[in-house]
C-alpha cells in the first residue's frame, strides 16, 4: 500500500511542477494610485444559444415560418444566459426588410428586442437570421433564423364599387375569355390550364360549351358566332381520338390524338367524357333554330357513339372510369359514390344506344344517407351539376338539393371557424375545393386543408349560398383584385399564409364560376338541360323525381 501511495505522490509532484503559474490580466489602476487586490482571469466568452424567437408574440422555431404578421412587427430572441448590446454585434443580424435597432429587454436580460425602423409591404415574406459566433457578449453556438409574411392590408378597395348585378356580369364576362379568346385556335376546344399550348381537356371543354349560350344571352359574342364556335368544335370531335365512344382525358387541340395523362392513362375517360356531353347536351338544346339543325344533330351523332355499357366491363353492375387500348383495364377504377360523378350514371342511363340498367346505378354507385361529403372537396356539389338541375332532384337517397347545399354550408363554416388558423379566412374569404396551392396541386377541403381558397369553390356555390358567395365575391374583388384578378377572371387560388397567389388559371375551375353563376341568376343552363327528352327518361328510369 505504502508503494501506491508513494507512487501517487511522485505523480502529483510531477504535475505540479510541470504546470504553468496563472495567467493575471491588466486591470486599470484606480485614482488612489493603487491596483485592485483581485485580478480578473482572460477567457472566452460564455456559450449561449437562442432558444425561442417571436414575432408580434407568435413563436416561431429556427428555420419555421409563420403568416399574417403586422406590417410594424416587434421581434424578440431569447437567449440561455445574459446578453449584451453593442454596435459591433449587429454585424451578426441579417434582415430582408431593412433597417433595425436592437436592444436588451429591460425587463429580461437574456431578452433581445428588435425593432424595425420602417413599414414592411404587405403579402411579401422576410427572413431574419442570427449567425453563430462572437455577438451581444456570448459566443452563439448555432446560427438561428426564420422567415414569416406580412398580412393582407384590406384597407381599401382596389377597385370602383359598382352594383352587384353589374360585378356578377363582369365577373362571367372575363371569366368567359378563357374560353373564347384562349380557346385552342385548331380545335376551339378548352385549353387545360393557361400556357398549356396544344394540350385541351375534354371534360373542361364541356363545362367551356355550356359557357356559350350565356355568353350569348348575356351580350358577349353574338348568337351566330356562338354557333359557329360550335361548328368548329363539333368537326373536331367527329374526327378526334376515341375509345368505344369515350373521348381521352386531354387531346392534343391541333390533332385531335391523344395526350397520356399518365402512364395507364392513354384512352377512354368516362368521367371527362361525360362533363363533356353534359355541355354538348346543353348547347344541343340552346341552338333550337332552324339553321342550327347541323349543330344539333352533329351532337346527336357523338351522343349517340358513346358505349358506356362497355364501361362496365362486360357487364358487370359498377361503371369503370378508364380504359386503354394497349393497357385494357389496368387503371381497374371504378366509379362508386358519393364524388363528382353522379352525372356519369345519369347520362350512362339516359343513353339511347348503350345504355346502363338501374342495377348498375344502385350498385355502382351507391346508396347514401345525405348529407353526405360534408368534409369534401366542393367540386362535388359543382360538376354534375351545372346542367343537372338539383332544384327538385331527389330519389331514395334524398334531396340532392339539401345535399348540396349542406356541403357548401359546412366548407363556409369550416373556413369561418378556421380550425387550422390559416390567414385570411373569413367569412368573406372562403371556399375550399380542387386547385392550384403553394405546394402544386390538390383537392382541397375540411379534411386536406393546406391554407389555400380557390375564388371557384365559393362562386360556383352562388345558388346553394347566395350571400354567402356574394360576399366572398366582392371581397376577392374588391380587396384582393390587385392580386388575384386577371385576363381571366379570378385566378386559381391564393394562400395568405405565405403570401401566394397562383398565376394559373384552369379550364375546369372557370366553366363552374361562369355556369352556376348564370344558374343562380337565371337558372338557363340549368333548364336548357333538362329538356333532353334521353336525360328525362334516364332519370325516371333510375328513380329519380325532378319537378
Amino acid at each position: 500500500m505504502k508503494k501506491y501511495l508513494l507512487l501517487a505522490a511522485c505523480i502529483l509532484a510531477a504535475l505540479a511542477a510541470c504546470s504553468p503559474a496563472p495567467v493575471q490580466q491588466d486591470v486599470p489602476i484606480d485614482e488612489g494610485g493603487d491596483k485592485p487586490d483581485n485580478t480578473v482571469p482572460a477567457g472566452p466568452l460564455p456559450k449561449a444559444l437562442v432558444i425561442s424567437a417571436s414575432v408580434d408574440g407568435k413563436k416561431i422555431p429556427s428555420g419555421g415560418s409563420i403568416g399574417g404578421v403586422s406590417l410594424s412587427p416587434e421581434i424578440s430572441l431569447t437567449f440561455t444566459r445574459e446578453i449584451s448590446v453593442d454596435e459591433a454585434s449587429l454585424d451578426a443580424v441579417t434582415f430582408s426588410g431593412g433597417s433595425f435597432t436592437v436592444e436588451r429587454d429591460p425587463s429580461v436580460s437574456s431578452v433581445l428586442v428588435v425593432r424595425l425602423t420602417q413599414s414592411l409591404e404587405h403579402l411579401k415574406k422576410y427572413k431574419f437570421e442570427i449567425a453563430a459566433g462572437e455577438c451581444f457578449g456570448v459566443n452563439l453556438q448555432q446560427a438561428y433564423s426564420f422567415s414569416f409574411t406580412t398580412a393582407f392590408d384590406d384597407g381599401g378597395n382596389k377597385f370602383p364599387q359598382i352594383p352587384d348585378e353589374d360585378l356578377l356580369t363582369l365577373v362571367q364576362k372575363q371569366t368567359f375569355k378563357y374560353f373564347w379568346d384562349y380557346a385552342h385556335p385548331v380545335s376551339g376546344l378548352a385549353r387545360e390550364r393557361y400556357n398549356s399550348g396544344d394540350t385541351v381537356t375534354s371534360g373542361g371543354s364541356g363545362f367551356g360549351i355550356m359557357s356559350i349560350p350565356v355568353g350569348i344571352e348575356r351580350g358577349f359574342i353574338t348568337r351566330d358566332e356562338g354557333a359557329e364556335r360550335m361548328r368548329k368544335i363539333i368537326g373536331f370531335l367527329e374526327k378526334a381520338d376515341r375509345f368505344h365512344g369515350a373521348y381521352s382525358h386531354w387531346l392534343n387541340g391541333s390533332t385531335g390524338k391523344v395526350i397520356p395523362f399518365s402512364d395507364k392513362d392513354n384512352g377512354g375517360d368516362l368521367v371527362e367524357t361525360a362533363f363533356l356531353m353534359e355541355g354538348l347536351l346543353t348547347a344541343q338544346a340552346y341552338f333550337d333554330r332552324e339553321g342550327e339543325a347541323d349543330i344539333r344533330s352533329g351532337i346527336d351523332a357523338i351522343w349517340r357513339a358513346v358505349e358506356w355499357d362497355w364501361y362496365t366491363q362486360g357487364g358487370e353492375k359498377v361503371l369503370y372510369w378508364h380504359w386503354s387500348p394497349d393497357k385494357g383495364w389496368a387503371m381497374n377504377m371504378q366509379i362508386r359514390g358519393w364524388n363528382e360523378a353522379l352525372i356519369v350514371y345519369v347520362l350512362a342511363a339516359s343513353s339511347p344506344t348503350h345504355s346502363v340498367s338501374a342495377d348498375v346505378f344502385r350498385q355502382g354507385w351507391g346508396t347514401f344517407s345525405f348529407p353526405v361529403a360534408k368534409n369534401q372537396p366542393l367540386f362535388f356539389a359543382h360538376y354534375s351539376f351545372l346542367g343537372l338541375d338539383p332544384r327538385y332532384l331527389s330519389d331514395t337517397n334524398g334531396s340532392y338539393w339539401d345535399q348540396n347545399v349542406a356541403q357548401a354550408r359546412y366548407n363556409y363554416d369550416y373556413c369561418v371557424r378556421n380550425p387550422g388558423a390559416h390567414v385570411g379566412y373569413s367569412a368573406n374569404s372562403w371556399g375550399l375545393t380542387a386547385s392550384d396551392y403553394p405546394g402544386g396541386y390538390t383537392a382541397s377541403s375540411p379534411a386536406n386543408d393546406h391554407g389555400t381558397i380557390a375564388p371557384t369553390a365559393a362562386l360556383a356555390s352562388m345558388p346553394y349560398t347566395p350571400e354567402e358567395s356574394m360576399a366572398a365575391l366582392r371581397y376577392f374583388y374588391y380587396k384582393l383584385g390587385d392580386r388575384l384578378w386577371g385576363t381571366y377572371g379570378f385566378k386559381d387560388a391564393f394562400c395568405l399564409d405565405s403570401g401566394w397567389f397562383a398565376s394559373s388559371y384552369l379550364a375546369i375551375d372557370q366553366g363552374p364560376i361562369i355556369a352556376m353563376i348564370e344558374n343562380h341568376r337565371t337558372a338557363l343552363l340549368w333548364k336548357l338541360f333538362m329538356k333532353n327528352t334521353d336525360v328525362r327518361a334516364g332519370l325516371e328510369k333510375l328513380g329519380f323525381t325532378y319537378e
